[in-house]
């Protein structure tokens, strides 16, 4: 038996059906834009998506974080910057695994820190993550070599006694500090503990490492041996090394700084190396401001006080960029996009 073809009317229309998806109730839309939401940051080690932090003192708030996005690729060297108050600290902390976010969502290497509990949250700092602070007080224990203090980490995990003192002499040996094994933290200069630092933060082999202001308190040309340091170990180990520093030495030597301004990152400084005349290489610094996915840019300082920006603006896009005007002045002559407007 022949069946009738169904009438061209009737036939459901494929390519509409794929163009525009039809979600039957509320709940395929949230799921639907759950996946979405998924794509951000999918390939990156450390994801902040849309994250806030929010302190209550008595009647006082601070917003610490306002809404900041962040992507670190595996084995980026990373600097954080920004002026006091700006929220880089509270983003380690939060990173670390030492505080709790008040909204949104962030992952470093795999582990959703949101909802994360007590225990887990202490195998996270053990095994995933390293820190060093900037206090060298805080890093060390005094009463132990610096061979002891690389290997008291290890004793919280399966690793035998012998293949710990093997892992503490290799890394500091690595971090250029293997003559002071056996010397405790009061006998070693500041610069050399800060290394021996280092060397315990990663001595369970994390997959990222912080570390808060760990020049601040060091001389210039010991500075430079603790970042060489760093850079070492994000060279021969692969570890993603994230940094807060106000030293402007220090963020000038990463492949990337990413400035907080106001809870929220404001420009990134990328420098990519580039082929030089001479056969070698040489990094050239280019700054961009942060367009995040709000379609919020903030717009230097500089560039506003001079050129009297204040509160509303006007805006005109023009084929290869966009012009910004004061309110009370109109560009001359008028943009197309502008005088469309006004007819």
């Amino acid at each position: 038996m022949t069946q009738s073809a169904m009438p061209p009317s009737e036939a459901p229309n494929t390519d509409t059906a794929a163009a525009e998806p039809e979600f039957a109730t509320l709940r395929e839309l949230e799921e639907a834009a759950t996946r979405q939401r998924a794509r951000f940051g999918e390939s990156a080690q450390i994801v902040c998506d849309n994250l806030v932090r929010i302190y209550q003192t008595g009647e006082v708030e601070v917003q610490a974080l306002q809404g900041l996005d962040l992507l670190v690729d595996r084995g980026e060297l990373v600097a954080i910057v920004g002026a006091s108050g700006s929220g880089k600290s509270t983003l380690l902390n939060i990173l670390s695994g030492l505080d709790r976010p008040t909204a949104g969502a962030v992952r470093v290497a795999g582990h959703q820190l949101m909802g994360m509990k007590g225990r887990e949250r202490l195998r996270y700092r053990r095994k995933t993550v390293g820190f060093v602070w900037q206090q060298t007080g805080r890093n060390l224990i005094p009463y132990l070599s610096a061979q002891e203090n690389v290997m008291l980490p290890m004793s919280y995990t399966s690793v035998r006694r012998r293949q710990r003192s093997a892992r503490a002499g290799e890394l500091l040996e690595l971090l250029g500090v293997g003559y002071c094994r056996e010397r405790r933290p009061a006998q070693l200069s500041g610069g050399e503990q800060q290394r021996v630092a280092i060397a315990t933060a990663l001595a369970n082999e994390p997959e990222v490492l912080f570390a808060d202001e760990p020049t601040g308190e060091l001389d210039s040309a010991t500075s430079d041996e603790v970042f060489d340091a760093l850079r070492g170990a994000n060279r021969e180990l692969g570890v993603t090394i994230v940094v807060v520093t106000h030293d402007a030495a220090v963020s000038e030597r990463v492949g990337r700084t990413v400035e907080i301004r106001d809870g929220r990152i404001s420009t990134e400084t990328v420098r990519p190396a580039h082929g030089a005349h001479d056969g070698g290489s040489e990094v050239v610094a280019q700054s961009y401001a942060v367009l995040d996915r709000a379609g919020r840019v903030q717009l230097p300082h500089e560039y506003t006080e001079a050129l009297g920006l204040r509160e509303r603006v006007l805006l005109a896009l023009e084929p290869d960029h966009i012009g910004i005007w004061p309110q009370h002045r109109s560009p001359d002559p008028l943009p197309a996009s502008v005088e469309g407007d006004e007819e």
